[in-house]
Formats: C-alpha cells, sequence, structure tokens
C-alpha cells in the first residue's frame, strides 16, 4: 500500500487520480512551452545599409581613381623629360628681378648708418677719464725706486726689460775693447801681452806685466760684476 500513488485530495480511486494529475501535469508543461515572454530580450534587428556604407566605399573609389589619374599624369611628365631633357617655356629674357621692399630696407640702412656715424662721433669727442702718460711716468718713477732699493738688479726676473744676451754684448764689447787698449799699450812698450782663456769657460783673462781689469759673463742665476 505504501507504493501505490499517495493523491494530494481524497479521492475514491486513486488508480484514476493518478491519471488525471499526470495529464494537468503534461497540460501544464505544454502551457509553460508555448508561453510568451511578457519582456522582449531579443537582439536588435541588424540592417545592411548600417553596416555596409555604399556611399563612402563610393567616395573612397572616386578618391582612389583621382590619386591613380595625377599619378598617371606624373608618370608621362618625368617621361617626357627624361626624354627631351626638359626645358621651361615660359622664361622672359628681359625680365629683372626686383625687390618689393627695396626702398624700405634702404631707409633702414641709412637710418642705422646715420646713427653709427653719431655713436662714432660721440666715441671719438669724448675724452680719456684717465690720463696713460701720466700713468707711464709714474711707472717709470716707480720702477727707478723699486731699482734703488732692490738688492739685485730686475732683468733677471724680466728678461725681455735688459736681456741676457744684450748684457754679455756688452760686456764682450768691453772685453774687446780692453783687450785692444791692452795690445797696443804692448805694442808700444814693444812686448806683446799674453792672453789666456779657459775652455769650456766664459771667462776671459788678460796677462800683462801691469795689472789689469778682468770682466766675468756669469749666467743670469749668478752675481754679474759690472766693470
Amino acid at each position: 500500500m505504501h507504493r501505490a500513488y499517495q493523491p494530494l485530495t481524497p479521492a475514491n480511486n486513486i488508480y484514476l487520480r493518478q491519471r488525471w494529475d499526470q495529464e494537468f501535469y503534461e497540460e501544464h508543461r505544454k502551457k509553460i512551452s508555448q508561453a510568451k515572454s511578457v519582456i522582449d530580450n531579443k537582439p536588435p534587428k541588424t540592417y545592411m545599409h548600417l553596416h555596409i556604407k555604399l556611399k563612402k566605399l563610393q567616395m573612397e573609389g572616386e578618391r582612389l581613381a583621382i590619386v591613380e589619374r595625377d599619378n598617371r599624369i606624373l608618370l608621362e611628365k618625368m617621361a617626357h623629360i627624361m626624354r627631351t631633357g626638359g626645358s621651361v617655356d615660359n622664361r622672359k629674357e628681359d625680365y629683372m628681378q626686383k625687390s618689393l621692399n627695396k626702398t624700405k630696407r634702404q631707409r633702414e640702412l641709412l637710418r642705422i648708418t646715420h646713427e653709427n656715424f653719431a655713436i662714432l662721433k660721440r666715441l671719438t669727442s669724448k675724452e680719456p677719464h684717465y690720463h696713460h702718460m701720466r700713468w707711464q711716468d709714474e711707472w717709470n718713477i716707480n720702477q727707478r725706486y723699486m731699482m734703488n732699493i732692490s738688492k739685485f738688479p730686475h732683468y733677471w726676473k724680466n728678461k725681455h726689460l735688459v736681456p741676457y744676451e744684450v748684457h754679455k754684448e756688452k760686456i764682450a764689447a768691453a772685453n774687446r775693447r780692453i783687450r785692444n787698449q791692452q795690445g797696443q799699450q804692448m805694442n808700444d812698450r814693444g812686448s806683446k801681452p799674453e792672453v789666456s782663456a779657459s775652455k769650456g769657460s766664459n771667462h776671459v783673462t788678460l796677462q800683462t806685466d801691469h795689472v789689469s781689469p778682468q770682466i766675468c759673463i756669469q749666467s743670469p742665476s749668478s752675481t754679474v760684476a759690472d766693470d
């Protein structure tokens, strides 16, 4: 009895009730499957003229045709220039180039020239604030003061003032003058002076019967003995 169909409502015949309930259920499933939805959730319809834009395709084709025609014309011109070498048919022999703002540029150049002359006149007419000749005199006086109070000559430090070569030539000339004087004196006395010079040295010594002055030439780093 527990395996038999148990209806929800009381029934006299459970077999008939089972059959009726089964028919009601199948009819209910059929209605559900055939029921139409109240909300429209279908995708919108697609129209071909919105996806394929024929006007745009037409305009693109016309543009490509124009570009193709221009390229063909340009290619023909280039081929003609390559064959004939090219020439200009609108050249005018008696044409002279001229500038539209030539007058304005000339006026501007004239104005700048006058201003430059005025500036040059002001510069040349301006007297100097410092007197360079007085500066030179004061410098010479200061140089003499420095030479008087200094222990060593200034040309040792500044060779461009009194170069060492010039000083050496003066000493050599003085030595020659002394030798000539000694030679003349010895010729007058009938004797010849003996001159000795050490090799590799700048010292020149005149040996005579009497005492003669001696002049030594040394490098600027040592003391110079003046006659």
